[in-house]
């Protein structure tokens, strides 16, 4: 579940065409919430993800431009040499601004919009920083090839060495931060989300996205913060979803963890939320053994509290610890923000950081909660 469901709904706050980046550690008077851009319905030229389809890989790592929007993210909870923690963010988002090709009259002609958000969080010193970048598929500044995979936004990319995923190498940089990771296969397959990649948001018809993970890539290499490059390494989460639909009129967000507990098992949640804060029955999620295996994870099945709030400096209040159980499971576990202001300001507003996990298992992870508006 990713912030990327009502990117297409941003192509009317972009310039025809644009190579920018933009990288930030304070305010941006120019950001929108997710609640203000929600209702827009996509060009029925599009795509929608209406039934489970046959997943083709590698193909299906790379772009799916008859749909609406789609992305590649990254996460991760890395550590130094000498045990200082950090987390990670890096999202290639793909737009489609209309569907069909463009005119071939000119190399600058593209139907579609790539923009990039990398992020950095130094958890000891509780500090974040992030950048966001655009670029339209045209004149080689922006876009996706299957074989070998690569996606890339100007500098900022995702490439595999050859014929097989991994490893897989990203690399993203802004004179303030930077990453340069190799992230292994691990021993976990591709999980597929939903019902068989389906993943439902909402009861209309392509109201879903084709949804995949994989839930703990062991990772290294380096992050650089400001004049200072780490070495460093930890475990990774890979997040890839397509689809053509924005959120239903009665749905103000979603609240997403991603959880790698110690003992080797990895949890998936998101709880989609009405205008009323309230949550839906399209919540979904998983709960991967240290095999691989899966088992699916309903509404019915997790109970999620809020246990404590934060306001960030726009008086926007997000719900920072929360208590979630799965008493199926015997899981009881407490998800605190690694630190309070892991705030994203750009031209999307949202909260997305690392996370500690304690309770009946401990592990680390990351939190995105999007809907959230002051």
């Amino acid at each position: 579940m990713k912030i990327g469901h009502f990117l297409l709904l941003l192509v009317c706050l972009l310039p025809a065409a644009c190579d920018q980046s933009n990288s930030v550690s304070s305010d941006q008077t120019n950001s929108i919430s997710v609640s203000q851009r929600m209702g827009a319905t996509p060009d029925p030229g599009f795509v929608r993800a209406l039934e489970r389809r046959e997943f083709n890989f590698p193909a299906d790592h790379a772009a799916h431009p008859e749909y609406a929007t789609e992305w590649w993210y990254f996460t991760g909870n890395l550590q130094d040499a000498k045990g200082a923690a950090y987390g990670y963010q890096l999202t290639l988002f793909r737009v489609g601004l209309k569907p069909g090709e463009p005119a071939t009259d000119s190399d600058w002609r593209s139907h579609q919009l790539y923009m990039g958000h990398l992020a950095l969080s130094d958890l000891d010193r509780a500090r974040h920083q992030s950048a966001e970048r655009f670029a339209r598929a045209a004149a080689g500044l922006a876009g996706a090839r299957t074989q070998p995979l690569k996606i890339w936004l100007g500098p900022w990319s995702i490439e595999s060495a050859g014929a097989d995923l991994f490893p897989l190498q990203l690399a993203a940089s802004t004179p303030q931060l930077g990453i340069s990771l190799q992230l292994q296969a691990g021993n976990k397959a591709l999980v597929l989300q939903g019902d068989s990649g389906l993943s439902r948001k909402g009861s209309g018809a392509g109201n879903a996205s084709y949804y995949y993970s994989y839930t703990r890539l062991p990772t290294r290499g380096k992050i650089r913060l400001g004049d200072q490059t780490l070495a460093v390494s930890g475990n990774s989460w890979f997040d890839r979803e397509w689809s053509s639909s924005a959120l239903a009129a009665d749905q103000a967000g979603w609240d997403w963890f991603s959880l790698q507990l110690d003992d080797g098992r990895d949890l998936m949640f998101y709880r989609m939320r009405d205008k009323q804060g309230q949550a839906q029955a399209f919540s979904n999620g998983v709960l991967v053994g240290v095999d691989g295996s899966v088992i699916r994870l309903g509404l019915d099945s997790v109970q999620l509290d809020v246990l404590r709030q934060w306001q960030s400096p726009e008086q926007t209040t997000y719900p920072l610890s929360w208590r979630l159980q799965i008493p199926g499971q015997q899981i009881d576990l407490r998800i605190e923000a690694a630190f309070d202001d892991q705030e994203m300001r750009h031209t999307v507003r949202y909260w997305e950081g690392a996370v500690r996990v304690t309770g009946s298992h401990k592990g680390v992870g990351y939190m995105e909660l999007s809907g959230y508006a002051p």
